[in-house]
């Protein structure tokens, strides 16, 4: 009963004999346990008979006395403490050798055990236990998280943030990887043919949105390989128009998870994010989805860019429009991810408007002083070490 089920199941699958036999015994562990408790009894019963029946022959009654102490003795250290212990810090030692011989016994001893059973269940049927309620052993996802992080030295830590890291998309939506609005890069096909050649010449993805006037609307998505393989490139409208992929839309709040999926069937790559009324808040892509597995990817453009630059005395830099989710996890701080997505967000909706230069704010813990700001928003904050508040006793 002390074995792993699922070290268990891996063991059976790669083919261990006793493994199979101990896994195929605890389908059913009420035979198991009828079975143990019925050689148990068996034997210990036997036992004190045989005691009293010697100690009475050969000292009287004081000898049976004596001879049940000394049996208890014997039979709680021999046969019950010592070897249960040691079953239990060891269970695959004993359990693969018990299991073969319990497999046999349980075959010759069936029927006394399913009687035994029938009786049992019978009892417990009357006071309300079902058996259905024995077989729920699926972990939900934050048992598999507690299995994942008390691995120990068994998985590397990179792997087991990268499976953690799976196990938390089903948290996360587009909407905290995407890049947003304003900073979609793209093609305006109301631009001259210069100015789009040198928008595709300067661009380091490999895929573009186009669209007229603004990007609310969006035409396409241009593949620059498709471009790069034409014999004569031309940025004239019509021909950029012929080279497009149609977009595709995903509504915002999407978790990455079930977008994940999406990305595989429709073999996609990019997609906008909308809101209910259609209007476009951003752009994911699978490498912003894979980068919330594995972490950041050397060869993104984007990380090239620095959103924090260290001031010395623990004090940061912070780019207004830096992502929340990506600074915690650069700077391993703990600002709050249920709201706003990026510095300059969150502080807005603390403060409730816009603040001027120099005003300083603090939020969980972090002092935050607006160093730039413009007419709508900040573009640059100067963060400070995070403090606690001491927690108040009654």
């Amino acid at each position: 009963m002390s074995l792993n089920r699922y070290q268990l199941r891996h063991k059976a699958r790669a083919g261990h004999h006793a493994a199979k036999i101990a896994e195929q015994l605890l389908q059913r562990p009420d035979r198991l346990i009828g079975l143990i408790l019925l050689g148990n009894n068996l034997v210990n019963f036997s036992a004190a008979s045989l005691v009293a029946i010697i100690a009475l022959k050969i000292g009287g009654q004081p000898a049976v006395a004596l001879g049940t102490l000394i049996l208890t003795l014997v039979v709680l250290i021999f046969a019950e403490a010592a070897p249960k212990t040691l079953a239990a810090m060891h269970p695959e030692r004993l359990a693969f050798p018990a299991a073969i011989i319990y497999y046999p016994l349980l075959k010759i001893t069936y029927p006394i055990v399913w009687l035994t059973n029938f009786a049992s269940n019978g009892v417990l049927y009357v006071l309300g236990v079902r058996d259905r309620d024995a077989h729920l052993h699926a972990l939900t996802r934050e048992e598999l998280r507690t299995i994942v992080h008390d691995a120990g030295d068994r998985i590397s830590s990179r792997y087991r943030q990268m499976l953690i890291s799976i196990l938390d998309l089903e948290k996360v939506t587009v909407d905290d990887v995407m890049v947003p609005h304003n900073e979609i890069n793209g093609i305006d096909l109301d631009d001259e043919p210069g100015k789009i050649e040198r928008i595709i010449n300067e661009s380091e993805h490999t895929r573009l949105p186009v669209f007229r006037d603004n990007i609310d609307e969006v035409i396409g998505i241009l593949h620059m390989r498709r471009l790069a393989n034409l014999p004569q490139r031309s940025f004239e409208q019509d021909a950029l128009t012929e080279l497009l992929d149609e977009a595709y839309f995903v509504p915002e709040g999407t978790p990455l998870s079930t977008q994940l999926v999406q990305f595989q069937r429709r073999r996609k790559r990019i997609a906008l994010v909308v809101d209910e009324y259609g209007d476009i808040q951003g752009l994911v892509t699978l490498e912003d989805i894979l980068e919330e597995i594995v972490g950041e990817f050397t060869t993104d453009p984007a990380d090239e860019v620095d959103d924090v630059i260290g001031e010395g005395g623990n004090t940061w830099l912070v780019n207004g429009a830096a992502n929340i989710r990506e600074l915690n996890r650069s700077q391993n701080w703990e600002l709050p991810t249920d709201g706003p997505k990026t510095i300059n967000g969150l502080i807005l909706e603390y403060l409730e408007t816009i603040p001027v230069p120099t005003s300083c704010v603090k939020i969980h813990g972090y002092p935050i002083e607006i160093i730039e700001t413009d007419d709508n928003r900040i573009r640059t904050v100067r963060v400070g070490p995070r403090v606690l508040e001491p927690e108040k006793t009654a």
